[in-house]
């Protein structure tokens, strides 16, 4: 947290039929309905968040990622922000308060990938799902689904990853966890943090500007993330690849897209980093492997299909 930036807030998902989208996202994920507003769009949070919401569902004629939020410390945090993201050269849109229900104002830029990005002091804070804030019981009754414990990163392809990477380190405080790195030494993708975890949101090089691959969510055991993937086969849900494990991260992992088109990840474990860990590098010509360790080869869905 160099610069105040804390960690993800939300992310905003365009899907084409809601309700069938609340049926993967609710009934299968198991993430909770919280609101819906007068927009039609639909609020979730996953049960150890203690924020309102960390998704938000909004109808559309085409599938995607509207814009990634991430919560800063407080309003003077989110004021210097703004400040330094226009010295750097960023064109900033304010969004106000109640524009999404719960969460104050926000500030918006486009990442050189593309990518709209909000940043925000303030959301409404319900608590974790289900339990007590004192003497709290080990996890909610009535869960569904995969019981998705929190949203946790987004993986995002565009060009100008260089470019990104330098805005990201040196007005938003984000550290370089892992990279890979092409024969002549140029970074293809990028693994930022701005805390403990593997990474808060990654990026690969990619020609075509604001390309979502996909939202992560968190769940706490291996034995989770195979009983996600009974469950995907229960539901006759379309899958990418998996249950298997990141080279990258080393997180073990199951990839699968909602009825929209838009890839899910669901996964445990993981490495941590430190600020005074030095980034780890992959060779682009071991990506196979640094993506899904045990087959060591990309399926072409993974790198093709993106919304």
């Amino acid at each position: 947290m160099r610069n105040g930036v804390m960690r993800p807030g939300h992310v905003q998902i365009r899907v084409l039929d809601m309700e069938e989208a609340l049926e993967h996202y609710r009934d299968l994920m198991g993430l909770i309905e919280v609101e819906r507003d007068n927009q039609g769009r639909v609020y979730l949070k996953a049960w150890t968040e203690v924020d309102k919401f960390s998704v938000v569902l909004r109808e559309a004629d085409k599938p995607g990622m509207d814009h990634m939020a991430f919560k800063v410390l407080n309003n003077e945090v989110l004021e210097q922000l703004e400040a330094e993201l226009v010295a750097y050269g960023c064109e900033v849109e304010q969004i106000p308060e109640g524009e999404l229900s719960g969460c104050g104002r926000r500030v918006r830029f486009v990442a050189p990938t593309g990518h709209n990005f909000d940043l925000f002091a303030e959301k409404e804070q319900t608590g974790k799902w289900g339990i007590s804030s004192v003497n709290p019981e080990a996890w909610p009754r009535g869960l569904k689904g995969m019981k998705a414990s929190r949203f946790d990163h987004c993986l995002l392809y565009g060009p100008n990853i260089e470019e990104t990477y330098v805005l990201f380190r040196d007005v938003l405080g984000f550290e370089l966890a892992e990279q890979v790195v092409d024969p002549e030494g140029g970074r293809v993708a990028v693994f930022l943090t701005v805390g403990m975890k593997a990474h808060d949101v990654a990026f690969i090089d990619c020609p075509e500007p604001n390309k979502f691959h996909h939202a992560s969510f968190f769940l706490e055991t291996w034995e989770a993330v195979l009983r996600a993937a009974d469950l995907i086969s229960m539901t006759n849900t379309s899958i990418d690849i998996g249950p298997t494990r990141h080279g990258l991260t080393h997180g073990q992992t199951i990839y699968f897209f909602d009825p929209s088109g838009n890839r899910n990840e669901v996964f445990c474990g993981g490495d941590y980093h430190y600020p005074d860990h030095e980034p780890i590098t992959w060779k682009a010509e071991d990506l196979g492997k640094a993506i899904f360790y045990h087959d060591r080869v990309l399926n072409e869905r993974f790198l093709s299909v993106l919304t």
